[in-house]
């Protein structure tokens, strides 16, 4: 039709030119009236007669045109009449099909493909004959899905779009692996459509998307969203067995690829598994009840707290806290280390078909490419995922020292570098093992790992050290006589401390680790953790073309968490901008969890800044702790206002009260309201050892507080919050210390 169509444009102007010279010939006829005309002479004629040249060869290519028309008129009846007897033929024997495929699908564990092939086999012969020689070629390309299955539908996709036969066959082979011919038939009817739900439900969502073209995206959500779906149920079956007992559909994922198993495109894509995707996660379905979200980690587990595997998991008195991974908090009340049960996720290969969405988490797979034009990103199995809006909260990467770096392999079996489950279950079993472990670090991390090795080295014998450059304990944190006080605190708890130690090299004689320090004095044990920091996982900035900031390290982001138009970052990784205190960078669970929640809120559309002040903890042990927030670095001035300490100020008491081990979760939904200062007169500051029970530090830079520590003093961030926030100078902080309430006792 098409041809006739253009030959037929070709003889239009050439048609009508005849018609014009026919009309004027004519008028002028008329205009004579009879009357003589002398024609002017002209040559002969040498050509048949019957008129002009023009009108000759316009007689013929009429002609020719009606001849050619009626003969593929004559044609296309006769295929059309082919192809209905044909389509008769299949649709007749569909039911034994689908009868087949029902009995195939619940059982599907790798013989699915080949059970197809058995039962499809019978109504192939009578449709496939005419159509088989054409479509040799679209086999090859979907091979891979299913062979058998590719001989049994090209019909169906043939009669569906009748303009584009050479299309069709390359499309249907794909359609009856997985079971979504019913929608892309949909044109075709009844007999097909009512059979889809029976079979299955999934198809009917991943199919939605393509009806708008019937050649093109019919294969794309066939071949990579359903089947790519149903694969990533290995990976969160394999890790914890119960979550979704209930899924028949991974039985038909086994006989496609792994790499297939991954949804092929997700709305929310959150890179990472930790407290800020997990705080994104949840952000965004409050915002968006029907969103769907998946969460890529490279860990083997389930988003969880990392607070409890250098605090509370220590004082368990459960021998096998390392399978359960539940502690008592402070306050007695057990939970597990995991923000949620199983069953509150859904699987990887359900998110498409979810009426309602859900958070899924694909885990141990790892991100090792970001399109950020193609909006997609690769991972280390090569499989692609696409998406709308991406959250980056990839954390950090435990720093280690060059010198253990150097030492070789041996050395490295024997140190941790503490940041994930993994680490707290090998350093739990290794520290039951050995007579000796050494801690190099006096941050926040190794000072929480010296006293929980260290009560326990008081019942198992275990000698456990802690060594750094500093001066003190928390040296580059806390002003030198608080340093100092802890330091003691640390020694009390059965810990051998070793301070300004700078390692030189470490060896392995004897079965020994043998620490050498510059100043010449040797450290010989069995372990070492190395608690020297954390560097943030930039890995994905040079494909994404992201910057990532010179001093801080992370990569840059807006007031809005934004590194892009439909990018975000959280969490550790995340390099913001502070309104009252400057470009920032903090790895601390509280940022985690607000910006994270920003973050996702923001990726659905709320557009707002991020003002929060985020604080940290830190517990040495259940009679010792404090909170922070601002910048608290021990090279600015201090303030410090103390008092006598009660059996109420302490991390067990305050836990208790809240209700939370984990303090940042109830103290970020609170705001300071016009707080009233005790009336009790302030005592004098005073800085004896002995006498630094509780009170709060203020760190000054330019004559105002941008810091400030809480020291066995709970449950009042939000008046520290308020008081940095207002970046006032304040006369007298004695009095500003009064609104904490430390001397109401």
């Amino acid at each position: 039709m098409l041809k006739c169509r253009s030959v037929w444009k070709k003889l239009v102007p050439l048609a009508r030119a005849s018609s014009t010279l026919c009309r004027q010939n004519v008028r002028k006829a008329g205009l004579n009236n009879g009357r003589i005309v002398r024609a002017p002479a002209a040559q002969m004629s040498t050509g048949p007669a019957g008129g002009g040249r023009e009108n000759q060869i316009y007689v013929v290519l009429v002609g020719a045109v009606c001849l050619g028309g009626v003969a593929y008129a004559y044609h296309t009846l006769k295929r059309d009449q082919k192809r209905h007897e044909e389509r008769m033929a299949e649709l007749s024997s569909r039911p034994h099909l689908r009868g087949a495929e029902k009995t195939a699908v619940p059982t599907e564990s790798e013989p699915p493909a080949e059970e197809a092939t058995e039962t499809e086999a019978v109504p192939e012969p009578e449709p496939e004959a005419a159509p088989s020689p054409e479509e040799p070629s679209s086999p090859a390309p979907e091979a891979e899905a299913a062979a058998p299955g590719k001989t049994t539908e090209p019909l169906p996709a043939d009669e569906t779009a009748v303009e584009a036969s050479p299309e069709e066959a390359v499309e249907p082979p794909a359609a009856p692996v997985v079971e979504p011919d019913a929608p892309v038939v949909e044109p075709d009817a009844p007999v097909v459509e009512p059979d889809a739900p029976v079979v299955e439900e999934e198809p009917a969502a991943p199919s939605e998307p393509s009806p708008v073209d019937l050649t093109e995206p019919t294969p794309a959500p066939v071949v990579e969203s359903e089947p790519a779906a149903t694969a990533a149920a290995e990976t969160p079956a394999a890790e914890p067995a119960e979550p979704q007992p209930e899924v028949v559909a991974e039985s038909g994922a086994e006989s496609t690829p792994a790499s297939s198993k991954v949804p092929s495109h997700t709305p929310y894509l959150l890179i990472g598994g930790g407290t800020a995707s997990f705080a994104a996660a949840r952000s965004i379905r409050a915002r968006d009840p029907g969103a769907k979200v998946l969460i890529v980690t490279d860990e083997p587990d389930l988003p969880y707290m990392r607070p409890p595997l250098s605090k509370e998991l220590w004082f368990s008195d459960d021998p096998s806290v390392t399978e359960t991974l539940r502690f008592k908090q402070w306050n007695g009340k057990e939970r597990s280390i995991y923000f949620q049960p199983p069953s509150f996720y859904i699987n990887p290969e359900d998110l498409d078909s979810a009426e309602n969405g859900g958070v899924a988490v694909l885990t141990g797979k790892k991100v090792i490419h970001m399109d950020v034009r193609g909006n997609k990103v690769k991972l280390d199995d090569n499989t692609e995922i696409s998406y709308d809006k991406c959250l980056i909260a990839t954390g950090g990467v435990p720093r280690n020292l060059q010198a253990i770096e150097r030492a070789g392999e041996e050395v490295m079996k024997r140190t941790t570098l503490f940041r994930k489950i993994e680490d707290f279950i090998s350093l739990e079993k290794v520290s039951r093992n050995i007579k000796s472990i050494t801690i190099i670090g006096g941050g926040f991390l190794g000072s929480e790992l010296a006293c929980a090795l260290g009560r326990r080295s008081t019942d198992s014998g275990l000698e456990v050290i802690q060594m750094y450059p500093e001066k003190g304990n928390m040296g580059k944190v806390l002003p030198e006589y608080l340093s100092n006080w802890t330091t003691e605190k640390v020694k009390k708890e059965g810990v051998k401390v070793i301070s300004e130690a700078l390692v030189k090299s470490v060896t392995c004689k004897d079965d020994k680790l043998e620490i050498q320090l510059k100043d010449g004095r040797l450290v010989k044990t069995d372990h070492i953790v190395a608690a020297v920091g954390l560097e943030p996982n930039v890995d994905l900035a040079k494909s994404a073309g992201l910057e990532v900031d010179s001093d801080f390290g992370g990569y840059r982001v807006n007031a809005e968490l934004q590194a892009r138009s439909n990018i975000w970052v959280a969490g550790d990784a995340a390099c913001f901008y502070d309104i009252r205190l400057g470009r920032r960078r903090v790895e601390h669970h509280d940022h985690a969890v607000v910006s994270g929640r920003l973050a996702g809120e923001n990726m659905t559309g709320a557009s707002k800044p991020y003002w929060h002040q985020s604080m940290f903890w830190s517990d040495l042990g259940p009679d010792v702790g404090y909170e922070a927030i601002g910048i608290v670095d021990s090279s600015l001035p201090t303030v410090g206002v103390f008092a006598k300490a009660t059996a109420k100020d302490t991390p067990k008491a305050a836990t208790e009260k809240s209700g939370t081990g984990i303090r940042s979760e109830s103290e970020t939904e609170d705001t300071a309201v016009s707080p009233v200062a005790s009336s009790t007169p302030t005592p004098a500051v005073e800085q004896h050892k002995d006498s630094y029970g509780k009170g709060v530090i203020f760190y000054l830079r330019d004559k105002v507080v941008v810091g400030i520590i809480l020291w066995n003093v709970f449950n009042r961030m939000p008046i520290a919050r308020k008081i940095i926030k207002d970046g006032e100078e304040h006369a007298d902080l004695n009095e500003v210390a009064k609104l904490f309430n430390i001397h109401e006792d």
